[in-house]
């Protein structure tokens, strides 16, 4: 019992010692913030005291401040780095989506080129969307069908060249035989004005990313480097697609053909957009050039036409005055004709009484 009270004792006295320091640390602080108590020995014993009191219960508090506002801190600072980091993302995916879009526009830009140039044909663009599988550089998927007056054998190209032919159309997608394929034939032929030698150009089983041009006959002039084009014959391909270029030349086992290996103007890898020529005509020929005039005779071709054009006016107007001057003679050698053929008219003689005429 004498314990329990003696720790109670204790526990009071450090209880009442605490309050006279608060209480005397508020009357210093408020006092002297009134103005209205001189410090005296009594004062500054008490506040050299509670001096450490109060220092200490200060930097307890600024340091529970500084935890606050740490923390508070690096919550606004987690949140704004997952904003961030969410805006990175979009951002992102915002740069791959315009990235695909400039690069689609270029390919559209460049078959809209074509377009533009090749006006003998009506073409329709495409999209590949599918490749088969068992086929895979042989036969591709196309989103254009006979909704969209796509329908079998018409021909597919790029701004680059040739691309194959449909083989089956659908009402919104088809089937495009590419020229690898070794089931297609082509009837082509050299561009180079010295040689045109024609062949028909396949797809090779042992080589699917390079077609051959065959039936080359062995002594043709054919070179490497030389440009590959459609002949128009089959009715299938009109004439003058670009195919590619011979990149090599080699002899047939009977010795008496040759074939050459075509290097692609087209990129097969990379295609994605293409265009099927729905309607062809015949491309209008080009305006023969000048011929070479004599030096010191030049003359200019616009007045020269203008000078010709006028001749001819005047040789027509020529003409025409002599056909007037024909039909106004015809005219007048008809009229005197008509009055030549005109009969006389008769005489009335007076007859007398024996019935006979008077003299």
């Amino acid at each position: 019992m004498s314990d329990t009270i003696r720790k109670k004792n204790k526990s009071g006295k450090k209880i009442a010692a605490l309050v006279f320091i608060f209480f005397a640390i508020f009357c210093s602080i408020f006092f002297a913030a009134k103005g209205r108590i001189n410090t005296s020995p009594a004062n500054k014993t008490a506040l050299a005291i509670v001096s450490p009191v109060q220092n200490l219960f200060s930097w307890v508090g600024d340091q529970v401040n500084f935890v606050i506002d740490t923390v508070s801190e690096i919550r606004h600072l987690y949140d704004q780095n997952h904003q961030l980091r969410e805006e990175v993302v979009l951002l992102r995916a915002q740069n791959l989506a315009a990235s695909e879009l400039s690069a689609e526009n270029q390919r559209l830009r460049a078959l809209l080129g074509y377009k533009q140039v090749a006006t003998q044909f009506d073409l329709v663009a495409a999209s590949i969307i599918g490749r088969e599988a068992a086929t895979w550089s042989s036969v591709v998927v196309i989103n254009r069908g006979t909704l969209d007056g796509v329908a079998d054998n018409m021909v597919v190209v790029t701004e680059l060249g040739l691309v194959g032919h449909v083989m089956e159309a659908g009402l919104n997608t088809s089937k495009v035989q590419l020229i690898l394929d070794p089931r297609s034939s082509v009837g082509a032929l050299i561009q180079r004005p010295e040689s045109r030698v024609a062949g028909i150009v396949e797809g090779d089983i042992n080589n699917p990313n390079q077609p051959q041009m065959v039936n080359i006959p062995k002594n043709a002039d054919v070179q490497v480097e030389d440009m590959v084009v459609t002949s128009g014959f089959g009715g299938i391909y009109p004439k003058g697609i670009v195919v590619g270029k011979i990149a090599e030349i080699h002899n047939d086992e009977g010795g008496l053909l040759k074939h050459g290996i075509i290097s692609t103007s087209v990129n097969f890898e990379k295609l994605e957009d293409v265009a099927v020529i729905v309607a062809s005509r015949e491309a209008p020929p080009e305006p023969l050039p000048p011929p070479p005039q004599t030096p010191g005779t030049e003359s200019n071709p616009q007045e020269t036409a203008q000078k010709l054009l006028e001749a001819q006016q005047v040789q027509q107007q020529a003409q025409q005055q002599v056909q007037q001057a024909q039909q106004q003679q015809l005219q007048q050698a008809q009229q005197i004709q008509q009055q030549a053929q005109v009969p006389q008219p008769e005489q009335n003689y007076p007859q007398n009484n024996s019935g006979g005429f008077s003299q």
